[in-house]
């Protein structure tokens, strides 16, 4: 019972105080960290999603004109209209007539075309999954900075009362154990990256 005490002694409590409120505070602005790159990732996961959208629509679009041109040169019997088609071609169609004539429009073209939008998508998925995971960083140091701030609580409210009081120990322990889960809580945090 002299142990339990001594845990109202002003010097615990006073000492109780100080260290919950530094690492109350110290959890709040890793938060705050996390929260403000989630964010960051958040808008640049849209923005990759979007330019990976248009980069897949702006493809189809030559893939289309690909296909018209290649009519064109298949069809005509003009020198000149053939070689105008033939010069239309895009790069990725030219280097997949190189590689295959018999079947231009195969799997390695499709690729070679939708691959700066499959890249920009690749970069999103990648700028969401960071996000999630300073999310789930934000998460956990919000329930450190719970957990400190009722430690803080019950060091505060035992430093109010008088020193013969029986509550006043047990509010000190109880400060004591907050801290400690706060703490183990704060050390089992997700790492990002």
């Amino acid at each position: 019972m002299k142990f339990l005490r001594s845990l109202g002694n002003e010097i615990v409590l006073g000492s109780l105080i100080a260290i919950l409120s530094v690492f109350t505070a110290y959890a709040s602005w890793q938060g705050s960290i996390a929260d403000s790159k989630q964010n960051e990732h958040e808008i640049l996961g849209m923005q990759y999603l979007n330019d990976g959208n248009a980069e897949y629509l702006s493809a189809n679009q030559f893939i289309v004109y690909d296909y018209s041109m290649f009519d064109g040169w298949y069809i005509t019997e003009d020198e000149e209209k053939a070689a105008y088609y033939e010069e239309s071609y895009s790069e990725e169609l030219v280097a997949s007539i190189e590689a295959n004539p018999n079947d231009p429009f195969n799997d390695a073209y499709y690729d070679a075309m939708y691959a700066p939008a499959y890249e920009l998508w690749d970069e999103s998925d990648a700028n969401f999954e960071l996000a999630g995971q300073y999310d789930n960083l934000g998460d956990a140091l919000q329930l450190v900075m719970l957990f400190m701030a009722l430690g803080l609580a019950f060091a505060a409210w035992a430093s109010l009362l008088k020193e013969e009081s029986n509550l006043r120990p047990l509010f000190a322990l109880a400060s004591i154990i907050a801290f400690v889960i706060g703490l183990l809580q704060y050390l089992a945090a997700p790492v990002v990256g």
